[in-house]
């Protein structure tokens, strides 16, 4: 898919980190980028600067989501392009032991299906809203109608202690790329994922400057964090190979995460 001013482009989670810097990539090529975020201002503002659409979409809600669909397609056609980066984390053991009081706890089930709803149940509820819409235009040149990236962690491979909702979730995203690409290959509609590694993201960017140099010294090479930058020119390269499909690459700098 060539990326220019005729293409549309819905990126979630595209208010900072790497979905920001995967809009910013998009309109760099002249593609209409609307961006999917609960963060209301500094998606506005982003958008401003990118010459995009801001939807205030939270994708636990179908109304919300389908709402935002709505709003990016009355302002920039229907989207070739689902950039899908929406995410978050916690941490819990499963069931753990008070060293203090001696007590015995387990995993909330609340906050581990917090965590279901918005990694896994909210990518899918965009990919299968933005499939819908993509399979009503005409092909492309060699039939492609859409591409969809999607947003894993290396934790769906190797999962750290207290991860298990986090790992679940990003594990049932890696799960579901194949099944996703297959469903929708007949309609010309490509769907990969990307596994980031330790990247320097809001979660990372508040952390002392000595933590993050500790964390990137972990990586093998280059020993650091990757930029959002990194992330978004595989994105990118996944939307535009068009032999690039039911793919889950980890970007990582070789890492391979210990227990904890």
């Amino acid at each position: 898919m060539e990326l220019n001013s005729s293409i549309a482009a819905v990126v979630s989670g595209g208010a900072s980190g790497l979905g920001e810097a995967t809009a910013r990539a998009l309109a760099g090529y002249g593609v209409k980028v609307a961006i999917f975020d609960m963060q209301k201002e500094k998606g506005e503002k982003v958008a401003s600067q990118i010459g995009g659409t801001f939807c205030e979409v939270n994708v636990t809600s179908e109304e919300s989501v389908v709402e935002g669909f709505k709003h990016a397609r009355a302002a920039n056609g229907q989207e070739r392009i689902l950039i899908n980066c929406a995410g978050t984390g916690n941490a819990f053991k499963t069931a753990s032991r008070d060293k203090k009081t001696g007590e015995i706890k387990h995993f909330p089930l609340k906050d581990f299906d917090r965590i279901i709803q918005i990694n896994l149940v909210g990518t899918f509820r965009c990919i299968a809203h933005s499939a819908a819409g993509m399979l009503a235009l005409d092909p492309l040149a060699g039939g492609e109608r859409g591409a969809i990236v999607n947003t894993a962690s290396v934790a769906a491979q190797d999962g750290q202690i207290g991860q298990a909702a986090y790992t679940a979730s990003k594990a049932g995203v890696v799960g579901l790329t194949l099944v996703v690409a297959r469903d929708l290959a007949q309609e010309g509609i490509r769907c990969n994922t990307i596994l980031p590694g330790l990247f320097d993201t809001p979660l990372l960017q508040g952390a002392p400057e000595n933590v993050k140099q500790a964390l990137g010294a972990q990586v093998p090479f280059p020993s650091r964090l990757g930029n959002p930058k990194e992330y978004a020119a595989l994105a990118l390269q996944m939307v535009t190979n068009g032999y690039f499909n039911a793919e889950s690459v980890r970007l990582d700098g070789a890492i391979r995460m210990a227990p904890r």
